[in-house]
C-alpha cells in the first residue's frame, strides 16, 4: 500500500524511507551487501571521504507507469558512469551487475514509497561510493562503502515547470583535464558558492563557460544544456569536461528518432547564444527545464517559452521522454528496467 503522503506537494528534498543498501569493500573485495533499516553511517574521523573528498554518486528515478508497473529509467548507463567515476577517484569500482542488483533491491524494498502515476512525483535513487578507510597522507582509502538510498521527490525547481533565469558565472566549474566528466562529489562542492551567489542575485542557476578559453558553453552546476536553433536543429555542447548526462543523451535520441529533428553535438561558442531559439537544462532531477533568459553582465539573451512556459520543441522533447518513462509511449529496447 502506498504511503499516505501529499504526493503533489512533497518538494525535492531528502525523506528517509524504510530500507537502504550497504556493501563494504575491504581486503581487496566487495562483500555481498545487504539491505538495512539503519540510515546512519559510522566511520573513522580520518576517512578518505572526509579528508580528501573521495566520493562519487549517481542519480536516477523510479516511476509508476500508466499500467501500474514500477520501472527505472536506463540504470545500466548510471552503472557504467559510476564505474568511470570510481576509476577516476581511485575508489574500488562497483561492478555493473552489483550496482543494478543493489538499485533494484532498494527500490523493491521501498515499493510503497514510489509515488502513484499522475502525481507528478517520483522516487529518486541515490547510489554513492565513499572512501571510509582512515588516511592522513594524500592517498586513496583502502576501505570503502557502496550505498543506495531512495527518497520520494517532487519537481527539482520550486514552482514546477517555469522559465529559468541564468547568469554567466565568473567562476570555473572544472579544469580542462580535471574531473568535470565524472560525477564526483567535489565537483558539486565547488559549485555551492557560485550557486548561492546566483540565488542571492535573483538567478536560478549559473551558466559555466569552458575554463580554458571562457568562450564555449559548458553546463550548469547540475545539468547539461540543450539548445534549439532558429532552423529547428537540436544542439548540445560537446566537451571533455562536462558530465555525460543520461537524460541529455536520451533526449537526443528522442529528438532524432521520435521527432525527426536534426541533431548536433558540438562545441557551442557563447557568441552563438543570440542565434538560439530555445534553451533547456536537462538532467535526472528536472528531466528538461526551460530557460527563459541568460544574463551576461549588461547583455541579456532570451529564449522562446511561449508554449506553456516552454518553447515548442522543448515541450515536445519533454512530453515524449516523460511519455516513454511513464509507459505512455513505447520505449527503445533496453531503456526501461521493470522492478515489479
Amino acid at each position: 500500500m502506498k504511503k499516505n503522503l501529499d504526493w503533489a506537494n512533497i518538494g525535492f528534498g531528502y525523506r528517509p524511507t524504510d530500507y537502504r543498501y550497504v556493501s563494504t569493500f575491504k581486503d581487496g573485495a566487495w562483500d555481498e551487501g545487504a539491505l538495512t533499516t539503519d540510515d546512519t553511517v559510522t566511520i573513522s574521523e580520518s576517512a578518505g571521504v572526509f579528508q580528501y573528498a573521495q566520493t562519487c554518486f549517481e542519480g536516477m528515478k523510479a516511476y509508476t507507469t500508466e499500467d501500474g508497473h514500477t520501472v527505472i529509467f536506463r540504470p545500466d548507463l548510471n552503472a557504467e558512469r559510476m564505474m568511470d567515476s570510481c576509476e577516476r577517484l581511485r575508489l574500488p569500482v562497483v561492478p555493473k551487475e552489483k550496482f543494478l542488483d543493489a538499485v533494484v533491491k532498494t527500490v523493491r524494498a521501498n515499493i510503497d514509497w514510489v509515488p502513484p502515476y499522475g502525481s507528478g512525483a517520483t522516487l529518486y535513487i541515490r547510489p554513492f561510493v565513499m572512501g571510509t578507510g582512515p588516511v592522513l597522507g594524500v592517498q586513496p582509502a583502502k576501505e570503502s562503502q557502496f550505498r543506495v538510498f531512495v527518497s520520494p521527490v517532487g519537481p527539482y525547481f520550486k514552482g514546477g515547470v517555469r522559465p529559468l533565469k541564468l547568469k554567466v558565472s565568473g567562476y570555473d566549474r572544472a579544469a580542462p583535464v580535471g574531473t568535470g566528466h565524472v560525477k564526483a562529489g567535489l565537483n558539486y562542492a565547488m559549485s555551492l558558492y557560485a550557486i548561492e551567489e546566483a540565488h542571492h542575485q535573483g538567478y536560478d542557476e549559473n551558466m559555466y563557460l569552458d575554463s580554458r578559453t571562457r568562450t564555449y558553453v559548458e553546463e550548469t552546476g547540475g545539468a547539461n544544456f540543450l539548445f534549439v536553433t532558429r532552423d529547428g536543429t537540436v544542439v548540445t555542447p560537446k566537451s571533455s569536461t562536462i558530465l555525460p548526462s543520461i537524460t541529455r543523451r536520451s533526449l537526443m535520441v528522442v529528438a532524432k528518432e521520435y521527432l525527426g529533428l536534426k541533431c548536433e553535438e558540438r562545441e557551442i561558442p557563447f557568441a552563438e547564444l543570440g542565434e538560439m531559439a530555445e534553451c533547456g537544462l536537462c538532467g535526472t532531477a528536472a528531466v528538461i527545464s526551460p530557460v527563459g533568459k541568460v544574463v551576461d553582465g549588461d547583455k541579456e539573451y532570451t529564449f522562446d517559452t511561449s508554449d506553456g512556459n516552454m518553447g515548442p520543441t522543448v515541450r515536445k522533447l519533454y512530453e515524449t521522454l516523460t511519455g516513454i518513462q511513464m509507459g505512455r509511449i513505447e520505449a527503445p529496447k533496453g531503456w526501461i528496467c521493470t522492478v515489479d
